[in-house]
């Protein structure tokens, strides 16, 4: 009997599941060398959120298969789990309207001001009709820019554009001519989208290409009024240019749901900034999505297992080998 490995805690339907199709073996991935020995004896296996780094899967021969339960899939070395014969499988479909609509919360709390005014309610400052130093800024008729028109991309085009007429830019490695006539969106240079959007949205995975792509001269290139949107990977910022963007008054706010380093530190100046919206990487998190991200893995698992995995697989030319 086929034997899986899950380094995360699973629904009890999709374990059920999985334990219908192999052997399942629960672990703690903080215990690492009993999770590495777990990954040596397996077929396959499911989690999330965890680093598996080469070292961790040397001796692991019977390995066949890596399901994710999430879209990103940055903790792992693709390269290396091709090299090995490894299927690495991800979530991509599942979670895109839940994650759009996190993009969207962050864009009208940024541009509403609603958790620093909702603090100040509750602390008691509310005494007489607010002024000018407490209005914020439009979001319906602005230009959304939108980094990285895929999935999740496209969904934040079409509430822009259909709920809030917006006026859609898009920078995109290929063109998305559904987007472009359904909402109206554009496909122009990184640097005509910095230049002219009111929001600019990133929406793309974290790649060596992608990694610090928004850095002090992209920030600045962008118009003072500007609010910047980053609901992908933490890492495709420059933070660090972003803080000091965020105190010069280079834009004009934030609205973050990734850092680069997460949990976000306890001392980083990004908490103490009334500009800044910080989520805790909340982009699908519902309990709806993330159960149908569960099951959605674990049918992958159990496809790559068996061979007849057609899609949502990252690293496909593994099947060409």
């Amino acid at each position: 009997m086929k034997k899986i490995v899950a380094w995360k805690p699973l629904p009890d339907d999709v374990l059920a599941y999985l334990q219908q199709h192999a052997e399942v073996v629960q672990v703690d991935p903080t215990q690492h060398d009993a999770f590495v020995a777990a990954l040596k004896e397996a077929d396959g296996g499911i989690g999330s959120s965890v680093k598996i780094t080469p070292a961790m899967l040397e001796g692991a021969s019977r390995l066949k298969a890596l399901s994710t339960i999430s879209v990103g899939f940055d903790q792992f070395d693709v390269d290396d789990l091709t090299r090995r014969g490894i299927v690495l499988a991800h979530t991509p479909d599942v979670l895109t309207e839940s994650t759009a609509d996190t993009v969207f919360a962050l864009i009208l709390a940024s541009a509403r001001r609603v958790v620093e005014l909702a603090d100040w309610v509750k602390a008691g400052e509310w005494k007489e009709s607010i002024g000018p130093s407490h209005f914020g800024v439009d979001v319906q008729g602005k230009t959304l820019g939108i980094v990285g028109l895929g999935r999740i991309g496209g969904a934040v085009a079409r509430r822009a554009a259909l709920g809030f007429n917006m006026t859609v830019l898009y920078t995109n490695r290929s063109p998305n001519p559904q987007a472009e006539q359904a909402y109206g969106a554009r496909r122009v240079e990184l640097s005509e989208l910095l230049a002219t959007a009111d929001f600019v949205c990133l929406q793309v995975p974290l790649t060596p290409q992608t990694r610090h792509m928004i850095g002090a001269a992209e920030l600045q290139a962008m118009k003072r009024s500007a609010i910047l949107i980053n609901a992908s990977r933490g890492a495709t910022v420059n933070e660090q240019a972003l803080i000091e963007a965020l105190r010069d008054g280079t834009i004009h706010g934030a609205g973050l749901d990734v850092f680069e380093t997460e949990p976000l530190p306890a001392d980083s100046p990004l908490l103490g900034m009334a500009n800044v919206v910080a989520l805790p990487h909340i982009g699908s998190a519902t309990h709806e999505t993330r159960h149908a991200m569960a099951r959605n893995a674990a049918e992958n698992l159990v496809a790559a297992l068996d061979g007849t995995l057609s899609n949502n697989i990252v690293n496909r030319e593994v099947l060409r080998k």
